[in-house]
């Protein structure tokens, strides 16, 4: 029941505030964010490559009005790059990338040119590039402005809500040669109209998209912390004959560690390393998805 309470919260500037706002939230955001700054994003990639695990990366920002903040935003993807490529970190990570956060509502081609200029720069790096889908209102855009990179940078890869109503269909045009598709449950407060409620209803949406894409010619990313939906995307890797380096496991960071090391021993395993000062809405997703977390958050006031 708390679920799109936390939800609504993570659109709101007053309930940001108060959050913020308060010492001991710091603890717990540790917990699901690498840290406010490069320097502890890059020690968290080293400690997790240094377990065979492969990592994406997100610079933490969301729903951008004002010009200069989406500059900001991709600039920070443009510094990380080049880390990265000095450090020896760039081969095999990739980049998470809110669209929302570099302009997407802002007029004409903002949020295009800043994604272009971001997939330029990874690909000089040796890294790749995801788009994160965010709510509902942006999906079209999103797969819009992913068609356009694909014209320069096919490797380009979009996550998919598994919730939303229309997914199956956008998961069929997808599921071809080259391309890279995250399948996620999806974590945002949509209307019943365009997007299944229970959990029940969400988890069989999520198989009907597995289906699609492990049946498929695409490479996918199955965006999942459930024992039982990577069993069931284990078991369609083998009946649509795949190869293990034809497919990976996703997982966020903070959560099910040991359950990624042991993914990786077999399979690949690639963690979202969220990272930067904006946490807020990120957090708050993250509390909504699982009532443990929240519980976790809950405890660290108590135990102080």
């Amino acid at each position: 029941m708390l679920g799109p309470v936390l939800l609504a919260a993570a659109r709101s500037d007053r309930m940001r505030g108060l959050v913020t706002s308060v010492p001991l939230t710091r603890r717990v955001v540790d917990r699901f964010v690498a840290g406010e700054d490069l320097d502890a994003a890059v020690r968290a990639v080293r400690e997790l490559t240094g377990d065979g695990l492969r990592v994406t990366l997100d610079h933490l920002g969301e729903y951008t009005r004002e010009r200069a903040q989406a500059e900001a935003t991709r600039d920070a993807y443009l510094a990380m790059f080049e880390v990265f490529a000095e450090q020896g970190l760039a081969v095999g990570a990739d980049a998470s990338v809110k669209l929302s956060a570099l302009g997407q509502a802002l007029p004409g081609d903002l949020a295009l040119d800043h994604a272009r200029q971001i997939c330029a720069a990874a690909d000089r790096a040796g890294m790749t590039v995801t788009l994160d889908m965010e709510d509902h209102t942006t999906v079209d855009s999103t797969l819009e402005i992913l068609g356009k990179l694909r014209a320069d940078f096919p490797w380009a890869g979009v996550a998919i809500q598994a919730m939303l109503r229309r997914t199956e269909g956008d998961l069929r045009d997808l599921a071809h040669e080259g391309s890279r598709v995250r399948l996620v449950k999806g974590a945002y407060a949509e209307p019943a109209s365009v997007a299944f409620e229970s959990k029940a209803e969400i988890d069989r949406a999520y198989v009907r998209g597995l289906r699609v894409l492990m049946a498929g010619d695409g490479y996918p990313m199955v965006g999942s912390h459930d024992p039982r939906l990577i069993d069931i995307a284990r078991t369609l890797a083998v009946v649509n004959d795949r190869s293990s380096d034809s497919y990976e496991f996703q997982m966020l960071y903070g959560i099910r560690a040991g359950e990624q090391r042991r993914l990786a021993q077999d399979h690949r395993m690639r963690v979202y390393v969220p990272y930067g000062s904006d946490w807020y809405g990120y957090f708050m997703r993250r509390l909504a998805e699982r009532p443990a977390n929240l519980v976790f958050f809950l405890r660290s006031f108590v135990s102080r």
